[in-house]
């Protein structure tokens, strides 16, 4: 009997997988289905980035593979430092990632209060609006150049049926082009600002709200002691997000005016590309990619520093 009870215990035992071996397996599953991902990353983000600063100390041309590259060191970061132009179309991105910055943040959440007062037809306003940010920043830029032909767009007639000023060029005014940019990143992309900030504001609970209507607190101070602060991390990271994507801004604007009239528009990012594709000075653009790259990480990184502050209060 004794004999039996051992072997149907073999048997149980031979039959079950210790649990080392269950783990071992599920460890080796787990990296076959990580693993293509994890080169897919390296290829297409980390030996780019690695290769592009690796060219920034370099002469390299990408147009004259037969020629011998060179070693430069930091002679590359040293001309684009002490470059004017250079100062002059980072001012200029910087003059249009402030302006959207500002335009978008105030419109956006207007329209955020507004639509989280759920009237009637509040869904079929919010799907309107946010028809500009579904399309194509080409299409957008495409689309608007008719719209600011001077003497047969909307835009100056619009302009004329308010102010009788004449044909409005807003491509082709050195005063008027930098703005042209701004009002169409602000139409285009001012209801993502605005799904931000309305998901801020739905997940307030109605409960703090009733609590200060109890202590008789009026609209404006519900608003700037409940409203605003706690929707502030969500405008917050509206910011880091637009900021970010407008920082390398380059298609729409492309369509719009190419960087003219003269380089009043030009980003850094078209002067990039100019560089590295019109120039063909690999080396020199490569040090400038690898400036602009930490010149963002670097701010991103503070900026999401000051956000968990303010998350954390």
């Amino acid at each position: 009997m004794k004999s039996i009870q051992n072997a149907a215990k073999a048997t149980r035992a031979a039959g079950q997988p210790s649990g080392k071996k269950w783990s071992m397996s599920d460890r080796a599953m787990a990296w076959w289905f990580i693993s293509p991902t994890i080169l897919l990353l390296l290829a297409i983000n980390i030996f780019p980035l690695i290769w592009t600063v690796y060219l920034s100390f370099t002469n390299y041309r990408a147009n004259r593979l037969d020629r011998e590259v060179e070693w430069v060191g930091l002679k590359n970061y040293v001309r684009i430092l002490n470059n004017e132009d250079i100062w002059g179309y980072l001012q200029a991105t910087m003059h249009f990632v402030s302006w959207t910055m500002i335009l978008q943040l105030t419109i956006g959440f207007g329209l955020a209060l507004l639509i989280n007062k759920n009237f009637k037809g509040h869904s079929f306003w919010t799907t309107l609006i946010l028809i500009p940010m579904m399309m194509s920043p080409a299409v957008v830029g495409t689309f608007w150049t008719y719209l600011y032909q001077p003497q047969s767009g909307v835009f100056s007639y619009v302009v004329n049926f308010f102010a009788d000023v004449g044909p409005v060029d807003m491509i082709g005014d050195t005063t008027l082009a930098p703005w042209s940019i701004i009002l169409v990143d602000t139409w285009m992309w001012t209801p993502y600002v605005m799904l931000i900030c309305l998901a801020g504001l739905r997940s307030i609970p109605g409960s703090i709200y009733e609590a200060a209507e109890v202590d008789r607190a009026s609209k404006l101070r519900q608003f700037f002691s409940i409203t605003l602060p706690m929707v502030m991390p969500f405008l917050m990271l509206a910011i880091l997000f637009r900021a970010i994507e407008n920082f390398k801004m380059f298609d729409m604007v492309v369509q719009l005016t190419s960087g003219g009239p003269g380089s009043v528009t030009e980003l850094a990012s078209i002067n990039l590309k100019r560089e590295a594709f019109e120039k063909w000075k690999t080396g020199y653009s490569s040090a400038f990619a690898v400036i602009l790259f930490v010149t963002v990480f670097g701010a991103a990184n503070i900026y999401v520093k000051a956000m968990n502050k303010v998350k954390s209060r």
